[in-house]
């Protein structure tokens, strides 16, 4: 069913608003869940609603608590978040390593105890729209096993980089897995299999069937071993930085909270050089363009350009929703 931009807005609000949060913290959850949505993203987005609200009566998130500085070196900063929500907590840490990065030339802030920042994307758009660069990531709970391992040991990790451009910005936002298990989900809800090998069945064979991949969590690393690698060395840095939780301690939970994130931003304009710095991106976007693709008629992208080419067509023609994702958002706004 298409979904209008403005009826999306207006009914996550209402909803939000009714599960005791202000109408400013209401209002940014309404956004970050339209935009993702608007984006294309809708596994990290409107299908994303009912499981958070589920963390919300379950007093996994903490609707008023939200993130705070622990301690201070200089521009490196440490944050507790508390177990507020985790786009709350991820906002104000992404503004508080821009504000580092303006000051110092780089910033950077170390999150602990949060939740789930949803799409990862949102905050490398808000610091690019900043004008800044942006290197963020997040621990998860255990899902995918360590190359040549059987069980999951490890977590997809989400991985964001966003480098401010005149003409569009170039974000990338990628989970260590093939593909995210939201991404996973959707094509579960679609009754579609994935496109390529997305994790283990229970026979241990690789699989693209997404209810085989979901029964036990076992996704596939990104490059096999290297992303597992990528994996644990991301876990140990937002472990570290932040003085968190590690996916090891994450995995005792029965739900994923308590999470660890890093936050990096760099001023760019330290350089006094902004001309030359939009001419090298446009020429490397220029040179990766300009190849033929394999497929007729399809283009090769940036990372990001197709999430805003898709935004810009929901705006205009409405964003399709997943009905019974909807029917459950507006039954818990009727409950």
């Amino acid at each position: 069913m298409l979904i209008t931009e403005n009826n999306m807005q207006k009914v996550l609000y209402n909803l939000f608003v009714k599960y005791k949060f202000t109408s400013e913290k209401a209002h940014l959850l309404a956004n970050v869940f339209t935009e993702s949505t608007l984006a294309g993203i809708s596994s990290h987005g409107i299908n994303r609603v009912p499981l958070f609200i589920g963390y919300i009566e379950k007093g996994i998130i903490r609707i008023d608590s939200e993130a705070e500085q622990v301690a201070s070196f200089g521009s490196i900063e440490r944050w507790d978040g508390n177990l507020g929500p985790g786009i709350v907590n991820a906002t104000k840490c992404t503004n508080r390593a821009i504000e580092l990065a303006k000051q110092h030339g780089m910033g950077m802030v170390a999150l602990r105890n949060t939740n789930h920042w949803m799409r990862g994307g949102t905050y490398g758009l808000q610091a690019a729209n900043a004008n800044c660069i942006s290197i963020l990531f997040t621990n998860t709970k255990p899902n995918m096993p360590p190359w040549g391992g059987k069980d999951s040991r490890i977590g997809n990790n989400p991985f964001v980089v966003s480098i401010p451009r005149k003409k569009g910005h170039v974000v990338l936002d990628m989970a260590i897995s093939q593909f995210s298990f939201g991404k996973i989900n959707d094509y579960r809800l679609k009754g579609e299999k994935l496109p390529y090998h997305g994790g283990w069945d229970n026979n241990n064979e690789l699989s693209n069937d997404p209810d085989k991949i979901l029964s036990k969590e076992r996704g596939l690393p990104i490059g096999y071993w290297k992303g597992s690698a990528l994996s644990i060395v991301l876990d140990m840095l937002a472990t570290l930085l932040s003085a968190g939780n590690s996916t090891a301690k994450i995995s005792a939970n029965d739900l994923e909270t308590g999470i660890s994130q890093v936050y990096i931003c760099i001023y760019p304009e330290v350089f006094t050089d902004e001309g030359l710095q939009q001419k090298l991106i446009e020429e490397i976007i220029d040179y990766t363009h300009n190849v033929e693709s394999i497929n007729p008629g399809d283009q090769v992208y940036y990372p990001g350009e197709r999430s805003s080419q898709t935004r810009a067509k929901h705006l205009k023609e409405g964003v399709a929703v997943n009905e019974s994702i909807w029917k459950k958002i507006i039954l818990l706004s009727e409950k």
